[in-house]
């Protein structure tokens, strides 16, 4: 009886299961598009099953049963491009291989930014291969700055940056942010590819420009030439460029081969985001933190000044355990203001002396900071970082933190003066005959030992400064000394007033021998001899000219 009940069971239990197969299989079909189960509606809209294509099957991935052991391997399984087989990327392979110490370091320094690097290419659909770029770019190194002034672990010109949305500005350098270039980098490429349809292409393009690819590829059509990325005439750089990263890309995907050991970097991320809202000394950030500032820099390296503003850079990255620390100990900090820096946008063109002085500053360390170079002035409308007083309660404001620049101009050079002998005219005063050559009264009046008010006559001699450069007629100048034949002679010359010279600095005497534009008769230089005193005739003034 019981041997009757369990064969009754089974039955049922068997016939039961064929209900729900031939269910499923009525009220379910595989779309031929996409490879996937679609409801029993669908199913009839589209009809009886249908085989799917070659190509459909090759662009179908298969799912691993086992997750990848590290990054590397993760890597590996998302190859994607044709590879490139030649002497060039053995010659870079035997390189590579030779110098296992750079292998080392450049891999190191990479375990900061690869995770994040393989998580945009796999939500963009985009080859792994990419991940290895930034080796051959900047061996990982964010800070990187190239002879043409490509910037950071991508190497993104100024201009192809903005192009990109990459903010360049005193305060920080998107080019260099980890979050900020990568994303501008896989954005640059993934169009690059759509306009060539080949990734070689793509990457030509990416380092010799997508002008100069598109025309060596119609050159190479009009001479009835292939157009590969082999076949085109380009200059050696970009020539070794691809070569570059396949040899790389073939000591990952095998490193024993090339006897390497890649260190271990896990499937992981390595940093998140955190959100702050003042601005804050980057000094500060990393001992809230609790990381060095070295290793803080290394995830924050678009910030180029000792203050991060959060007008601008609204987010920070850290270390993946230390996120949490920075949040507790932010939310205990009671020691004063975070941010010991703020900005001021000059309002007048100056010098960087004069910028200190009034920020309060040692003008040394008031250059360093701006990055402001010797015998450089500091224009109008610039943006400078000067120390925050306790009394400033306001952060920087967006605007100042999206668009401060600095703008210089190199300081003028000093302008030599000299002693001029000029005459009165009729009806003259010392206000007119000073202004006539763009002095003042005072300076005038100074120079010649007289009140400022004192009346002149006409003819009478008078001792102004002038630039040597500028030489108007009429003016009598007495300041070179020549000796021919045992006697002594005065070169006179004219001279053209400058009234932007203020005389800054002493009296010194010039050699003999100095180059006129024109000379006057001898007895006219003899009587100016004869009225100047000889010690002051070879007088010169050193001046700064003010802008």
């Amino acid at each position: 009886m019981k041997l009757i009940q369990i064969l009754c069971i089974t039955g049922l239990l068997w016939l039961t299961g064929c209900a729900s197969t031939t269910t499923t299989s009525s009220s379910s079909s595989i779309n031929p598009a996409t490879g996937l189960s679609t409801s029993s509606a669908a199913s009839r809209d589209a009809g009886a099953l249908q085989p799917i294509t070659a190509a459909q099957a090759a662009s179908r991935a298969v799912a691993q049963l086992q997750p990848p052991a590290d990054l590397w391997e993760r890597i590996r399984r998302g190859f994607a491009m044709p590879n490139l087989d030649n002497d060039m990327v053995h010659e870079r392979e035997q390189y590579y291989a030779a110098r296992p110490d750079y292998i080392l370091r450049m891999t190191e320094r990479s375990r900061k930014y690869m995770f994040h690097i393989v998580e945009e290419l796999e939500r963009r659909n985009m080859p792994s291969e990419l991940a290895l770029l930034p080796f051959v770019e900047s061996a990982f190194n964010p800070q990187a700055v190239s002879s043409a002034k490509a910037a950071g672990m991508w190497q993104f010109m100024p201009a192809t940056g903005k192009h990109f949305e990459l903010k360049q500005n005193v305060f920080r350098d998107d080019r260099r942010d980890v979050l900020a270039s990568t994303r501008a980098a896989l954005d640059y490429l993934q169009k690059l590819h759509d306009m060539f349809g080949d990734w070689q292409l793509a990457l030509a393009a990416y380092n010799w420009g997508e002008g100069n690819v598109a025309r060596a590829i119609a050159k190479n059509q009009n001479a009835g030439l292939g157009t590969s990325y082999s076949d085109l005439s380009m200059p050696m750089e970009t020539r070794l460029y691809v070569p570059k990263l396949q040899a790389l890309k073939d000591i990952v995907a095998d490193p024993q081969k090339f006897n390497t050991s890649l260190p271990d970097i896990g499937n992981h991320p390595y940093f998140q985001k955190v959100d702050i809202a003042r601005d804050i000394d980057v000094t500060l950030a990393a001992r809230l933190a609790e990381v060095r500032v070295e290793d803080f820099k290394a995830l924050n390296p678009s910030a180029n000044r000792p203050v991060i503003l959060a007008a601008g850079t609204p987010q920070i990255l850290l270390p993946w355990d230390n996120a949490a620390i920075f949040k507790r100990n932010l939310q205990a900090y009671s020691s004063g203001q975070l941010a010991s820096w703020t900005a001021w946008t000059t309002s007048t063109t100056m010098k960087a002396s004069e910028a200190a002085r009034r920020a309060g500053m040692d003008e040394s360390e008031f250059r360093s900071i701006n990055h402001i170079p010797p015998k450089m002035m500091i224009k109008v409308g610039s943006t400078l970082l000067v120390p925050r007083s306790e009394r400033v309660e306001n952060d920087v404001t967006e605007h100042v933190a999206d668009n401060g620049q600095l703008a210089l101009a190199p300081e003028p050079p000093p302008i030599t003066l000299h002693r001029t002998l000029v005459k009165a005219r009729r009806g003259d005063t010392l206000a007119s005959l000073a202004g006539r050559y763009g002095q003042s009264a005072a300076s005038v009046a100074g120079w010649n030992r007289m009140s400022a008010f004192a009346p002149l006559k006409a003819g009478q001699h008078l001792v102004v400064y002038l630039p040597m450069k500028a030489r108007p007629a009429g003016t009598l100048t007495a300041h070179a000394r020549t000796r021919s034949g045992g006697r002594t002679s005065v070169a006179v010359a004219s001279t053209r007033a400058r009234p932007e010279a203020k005389v800054v600095a002493s009296a010194h005497s010039r050699p003999s021998g100095v180059k006129m534009a024109a000379r006057a008769p001898a007895k006219s230089a003899q009587r100016v001899a004869k009225s100047a005193p000889q010690r002051a005739s070879r007088d010169t003034v050193v001046a700064s000219r003010t802008r």
